[in-house]
């Protein structure tokens, strides 16, 4: 396995963070724009494209990159996975606003949902890895189901799934941040 991560949204935890589909997206984003600017603003988009489960992460990183925002970690060519994780967030200038982004797997009636929150995410817990919590904000979008085997459940999700989910976060943050209608 190429270092993927993820991270599993439980019953309990979903409570703590707020439910929402791909209309409510733009909302979130454009709440942290009304108090932060772009510029100000560093999304961390975890994953690796080693899975395609786990590819949320890079895949909506280079859609962000597309959209004109100026500073964002983990893309495809360069993704930010377990492997380098810590890394990634030293290299992130002091002050910035982090926005963490991240793939998960949920409960049957979570999938293709996303959960936002006003505080950080903690990668890898379905796969038992001690990860730093992350972000001053997160999202994380239940990209599939959970099993008793995320590696695998990751390596199978459907890829079409993965993309559709990655240009919605990445369409929504542009329509949130007002660089696109």
């Amino acid at each position: 396995m190429g270092g993927g991560k993820t991270l599993a949204i439980r019953e309990e935890e979903s409570r703590q963070r707020r439910k929402m589909d791909a209309a409510g997206l733009a909302v979130f984003f454009g709440g942290i724009a009304a108090l932060h600017s772009a510029e100000e603003v560093t999304f961390l988009c975890i994953g690796t494209d080693r899975s395609t489960g786990d590819a949320l992460g890079p895949l909506t990183g280079s859609r962000l990159l597309g959209f004109g925002f100026p500073n964002v970690a983990g893309t495809l060519p360069d993704p930010c996975d377990a492997n380098n994780l810590v890394q990634r967030i030293a290299a992130i200038p002091e002050g910035q606003i982090i926005i963490a982004v991240d793939a998960c797997l949920g409960p049957p009636a979570f999938l293709g949902c996303y959960f936002a929150s006003a505080q950080p995410l903690r990668p890898a817990q379905s796969i038992g890895l001690a990860l730093p919590a992350v972000g001053n904000y997160s999202l994380a979008a239940v990209v599939d189901v959970n099993s008793p085997r995320p590696y695998r459940t990751l390596q199978t999700t459907p890829l079409h799934r993965v993309m559709v989910m990655a240009d919605e976060i990445a369409g929504a943050a542009a329509r949130g941040f007002g660089l696109t209608e």
